[in-house]
C-alpha cells in the first residue's frame, strides 16, 4: 500500500479536515484510515467515501493503537489533548510524523530530542488558535522586520462566535467547539505586557469591564486576555516590545453575563453530591444559600440584561439534574450545551484581528490584519474549517515535499506558513490588512 494517513479522532472540529483529506486522497491516490472511540460517529463522518474507511478504536488500548500507528505513513491526532502524548510516543517508536492542532505541552517537549534524533517532523498548534494566529502573525512580523521596522506592540484577538443572522439569545453566543473549555475559560487568570510592565489579572476580574475592539464589517467586540501571553514574546522573537497580549473575543454582553456566572461561583469544580430528583432550581437556590450569595443574585436580577441572561439558561427551572454531574461546573456545562446549542441552519463565525505597532524612520505605524469567516450550518462550521483546514493543508504540504523541516515545530517558520496561508486563502480564509501612521 502507498501513502496511508491515519486520522485519530472524528469529533466536531475534525469534520472539514476529513472532507478536505478525502478530496486530496482521491486526487493523489492516498488512503485514509479514520479511527474514533465511537465507531458509528467515525463511519458517519467518513460517509462511505472512497480511498479509505472508518473504524472504532480505544486509543488507550496500547495494542490497538500501536498496530494502527505502525502501518501509517503519517499520523493526524484530533484526540483530546490529554491523549496526544500516548500517540506521540508511539510515533517516535515507529518513526512516524505527527500532526496535531493542540498546544506543545511539557510532555511533548520532553521527547523533542528523540523526535529530532529520528529525523521526524512533529507539527503541533496547527489549528485556529493556536495555529492560524501564529501563521498570520508571523507573516506580518517577518514582513515588518524585513523592511527594517522595529515592532513595539502586539495584540492578537481571536474568537469563535455566532454569526449575526443566527444570534437569537441574550448571550449572543452558541457552542461551536469543546464546551468544557468554554466553562473553564480564564480559570488560570492572565499574564501579559502593558507599557513595558508585566500585568497580572485574576480570574475574578477577567470578564469585568472587558475592553472592546472594532472589527471591520462586524463592529465592536469585547476581549479578555488569555492565560500566559508572555511566553509568546520569545516564540515570535519580539523581545523588547512594550505591549504584548493574546486575547479571546466575545460579544460585550457575554462578558457581562459571564462575570455574573463567575461571581456566583457557578464554574466551581469542587465536588458536590446531588440527591435523586434534584431540580436545577433546588440545586441553584441551595448553592446561593450555602455560599451566601443570595443578595448578589438579587442584585444581578435588578439589571435587565443580567436577569434575561441568567433566566434564559434555566437557573430557576424544575428540570431534573442527572446525578452523575458532581460539580457546579459540570451542571452548568450540561445546561449550556442545551441552551447554547447550534440549530441545524445556524451559522457560527470565527473572527481574528492582529494589531501591530512598529517604528520605521522615526515614524510610528499601526498594522491591523483581520479575518472573518462564517460557517455553513451546524456541521460545516467556521470553527471546524479553521481548526481542520490548516492541519489538513499541513499534512498535504508535507506529503508533497513542500515542508522539509524536521523536529518539533509550531507553524512560525516561512516554509510552513507560506504554503498553508496560500491554501487557506484558496479556501476563502483570507486576511484583510490595513496600515496607518500614528
Amino acid at each position: 500500500m502507498g501513502v496511508q494517513i491515519l486520522v485519530l479522532g472524528a469529533g466536531k472540529s475534525a469534520t472539514i479536515l476529513i472532507q478536505y483529506l478525502q478530496k486530496k486522497a482521491a486526487e493523489n491516490d492516498w488512503y485514509i484510515l479514520l479511527a474514533d472511540g465511537d465507531k458509528n460517529n467515525a463511519e458517519s463522518k467518513w460517509n462511505n467515501a472512497k480511498n479509505g474507511h472508518a473504524i472504532g478504536i480505544n486509543v488507550e488500548n496500547e495494542i490497538e493503537r500501536k498496530a494502527l500507528i505502525e502501518q501509517a505513513t503519517v499520523v493526524v491526532s484530533m484526540l483530546p489533548a490529554a491523549l496526544h502524548f500516548l500517540v506521540a510516543k508511539d510515533c517516535v517508536s515507529y518513526e512516524k510524523p505527527l500532526f496535531t492542532a493542540s498546544y506543545v505541552d511539557d510532555n511533548m517537549k520532553s521527547i523533542e530530542q528523540a523526535i529530532l534524533d529520528k529525523n521526524l517532523l512533529f507539527l503541533c498548534e496547527m489549528g485556529l488558535d493556536p495555529g492560524i494566529d501564529h501563521m498570520s502573525a508571523m507573516e506580518l512580523i517577518h514582513k515588518i522586520k524585513n523592511k527594517g521596522g522595529q515592532i513595539t506592540g502586539f495584540r492578537s484577538h481571536c474568537g469563535g462566535l455566532i454569526a449575526p443572522e443566527s444570534d437569537t439569545n441574550p448571550w449572543h453566543y452558541k457552542i461551536s467547539w469543546n464546551p468544557r473549555n468554554i466553562i473553564l475559560a480564564g480559570k488560570a487568570g492572565a499574564l501579559f505586557l502593558e507599557g513595558g510592565a508585566t500585568k497580572q489579572m485574576n480570574y475574578s476580574d477577567l470578564f469585568l469591564n472587558a475592553p472592546v475592539v472594532n472589527i471591520p464589517s462586524i463592529g465592536k467586540l469585547a476581549y479578555y486576555p488569555n492565560r500566559n501571553s508572555l511566553s509568546y514574546i520569545d516564540t515570535y522573537h519580539l523581545q523588547g516590545v512594550k505591549n504584548f497580549v493574546r486575547t479571546t473575543l466575545r460579544h460585550p454582553d457575554f462578558c457581562s453575563g459571564w462575570n455574573a456566572i463567575i461571581q456566583l461561583g457557578l464554574t466551581n469544580e469542587n465536588e458536590i453530591i446531588l440527591q435523586q430528583n434534584t431540580s436545577i432550581r433546588d440545586w441553584f437556590l441551595n448553592h446561593l444559600r450555602t455560599n451566601n450569595v443570595e443578595n448578589l443574585y438579587a442584585l444581578f436580577l435588578k439589571n435587565d440584561l443580567l436577569k434575561e441572561q441568567l433566566l434564559f439558561i434555566g437557573l430557576e427551572t424544575d428540570t431534573i439534574i442527572p446525578t452523575s454531574l458532581n460539580s457546579n461546573a459540570l451542571i452548568l456545562q450540561w445546561m449550556l450545551e442545551n441552551k447554547w446549542k447550534l440549530s441545524p441552519t445556524d451559522k457560527d463565525m470565527v473572527v481574528m484581528l492582529h494589531e501591530i505597532t512598529y517604528r520605521l524612520h522615526d515614524q510610528e505605524f499601526l498594522v491591523e490584519s483581520s479575518m472573518v469567516l462564517k460557517g455553513k450550518n451546524d456541521i460545516e462550521t467556521a470553527m471546524a474549517a479553521t481548526v481542520g483546514l490548516p492541519l489538513a493543508l499541513g499534512v498535504c504540504a508535507y506529503l508533497k515535499g513542500e515542508i522539509e523541516l524536521k523536529g518539533l515545530h509550531i507553524p512560525i517558520h516561512p516554509s510552513i506558513y507560506t504554503p498553508i496561508l496560500k491554501g487557506l486563502a484558496a479556501e476563502g480564509i483570507v486576511f484583510n490588512e490595513k496600515e496607518r501612521k500614528l
